[in-house]
């Protein structure tokens, strides 16, 4: 079974910091999102919340965790956009497609 990849704004931001950085640990994914003012603790408790989502995994360095993503960005993108198109445009992809162009100035 795939994890369930559906993301909140600050997991998705957690996220990021793996994709870019490859492994970190909680301290190393605080610091990247120093900007957003979150405890330590905060982001400890995100990142083991996304372990067991199967969204990240973590080896140890003595008593340090280094995690890594165990979903790659773009499998999380189409996750997302799947579960947006089901729930606000009726699984009805031409309609994403409509928005998007009604939405923007395309010559």
């Amino acid at each position: 079974m795939a994890p369930e990849t559906d993301l909140s704004d600050l997991q998705l931001a957690v996220m990021r910091v793996l994709w870019k950085r490859r492994e970190a640990s909680a301290a190393d994914v605080h610091a990247a999102l120093k900007h957003r003012d979150l405890a330590i603790t905060t982001v400890a408790t995100i990142l083991q919340r996304l372990e067991k989502r199967g969204v990240v995994v973590h080896r140890s360095e003595g008593r340090l965790f280094i995690y890594h993503a165990a979903v790659s960005e773009p499998d999380v993108r189409r996750s997302m956009l799947g579960s947006l198109v089901e729930s606000v445009f009726s699984g009805d992809p031409a309609a994403v497609v409509s928005q998007l162009l009604a939405a923007q100035d395309v010559s």
